[in-house]
């Protein structure tokens, strides 16, 4: 993809201080080898756990990218080990004891719950395994942290539903359908969201969503229209492409019509074409490749016992750990003008796909041939 960022982009225009970090080895008496952290050479094993597969982008970009980006750093040598939680907390837990007893060399985790996944990012550590916390920022004792700028997205996101709102903002009622309480990244987008919105729209109702599904976000907008009546409702923010879909599916159900605005993020296909069809106003493109190429280094130099500072490109605190070391990588707004040079591009997606039989004539109109 023409979006990869390699060692030297990653660490952007700032100064970051050094940073000490030794990964720790338990030895293993069994065959000598450490059973994670400090070992050197590139034949190491990564384990790699998800935390659903509703989301597309999980299972098509960074599981493959992220093995892709290993076998990269580590010339060939290297092998990840997977599983997805399939939003089940428990299970997570339990895939990363399944990880030790397997002895990886570390760990990436995208946590379905980050303040229960604690324990578990303990137990690794205490097995001398480094933890890379990825997409979502985990709670305990992690070594690093990858993921976009959360608050940034939010930002986008909220001021482009105000921008196709112009005069209207204040006319009527916006929803809010947020994502779940449990994902620490749904706060931020939350928060930010609210920093663009606040006095300058009416927020009618507001939800937060269980565990992303796009069928509660299709139940939630139906009951948002029932109270606020469909004629009231002059715009949407989505945290997602996921819900943007069930409250595209509830507003269409009602009846509602022309669709107001309605904010999305991480371009799924199926959100793009909505994108084209004027359906959906606008998702945040998140380039899935540096944020991969990240994970996979961070990765692999704990693996091998060395620091961390040139990959870097800023501290965040987490509830329970200061100061971690982090690499963040900004989003882009995706709207029908620019589909072309981002998804497009990058080579994320081909205009056949995009362009199906139904959306031709839209595509010709958005340059997309």
């Amino acid at each position: 993809m023409n979006a990869y960022l390699g060692r030297a982009a990653v660490a952007v225009a700032v100064s970051v201080a050094t940073v000490s970090l030794a990964a720790c080895g338990g030895a293993d008496e069994g065959d000598g080898r450490p059973a994670g952290g400090s070992i050197k050479g590139d034949a190491i094993k990564v384990g790699l756990l998800l935390p659903e597969d509703e989301t597309a982008r999980y299972e098509k970009f960074d599981k493959p990218l992220i093995e892709k980006e290993v076998r990269k750093f580590t010339r060939g040598k290297g092998e990840v080990l997977y599983a997805n939680a399939k939003q089940d907390q428990a299970a997570q837990s339990a895939q990363v004891e399944s990880m030790i007893a397997k002895k990886v060399n570390v760990l990436i985790i995208d946590p379905v719950d980050s303040k229960a996944i604690a324990g578990a990012v303990k137990k690794a550590k205490d097995a001398g395994i480094p933890v890379v916390a990825y997409d979502r920022l985990a709670e305990g004792p992690i070594d690093a942290y990858t993921s976009f700028d959360n608050h940034d997205i939010g930002m986008l996101q909220g001021k482009a539903l105000l921008e196709a709102l112009g005069d209207k903002a204040k006319s009527g009622q916006i929803v809010m359908m947020n994502g779940s309480v449990t994902d620490p990244n749904a706060r931020q987008f939350k928060e930010s969201a609210h920093s663009a919105l606040d006095g300058e729209a009416n927020v009618g109702k507001e939800y937060d969503t269980v565990d992303w599904k796009p069928e509660k976000a299709t139940a939630n907008m139906t009951a948002a229209i029932s109270a606020l009546g469909k004629g009231k409702i002059v715009g949407v923010y989505s945290a997602n492409d996921g819900l943007a879909g069930g409250i595209i599916a509830a507003l269409k159900a009602a009846g509602v019509s022309p669709l107001p605005p309605v904010t999305g993020q991480d371009a799924e296909l199926a959100a793009v074409q909505r994108i084209v069809a004027g359906e959906q106003l606008m998702s945040v493109y998140k380039p899935y490749a540096p944020e991969a190429a990240a994970a996979a280094e961070l990765a692999v130099t704990l693996a091998e016992g060395e620091k961390i500072d040139g990959i870097i490109n800023q501290f965040v605190d987490s509830p329970t750990t200061k100061r971690v070391p982090s690499v963040l990588v900004p989003g882009i707004a995706l709207n029908k003008g620019n589909i072309k040079s981002t998804v497009v591009q990058d080579e994320v997606y081909t205009v056949a796909e995009i362009c199906t039989d139904r959306l031709k004539a839209a595509c010709e109109e958005s340059g997309l041939k």
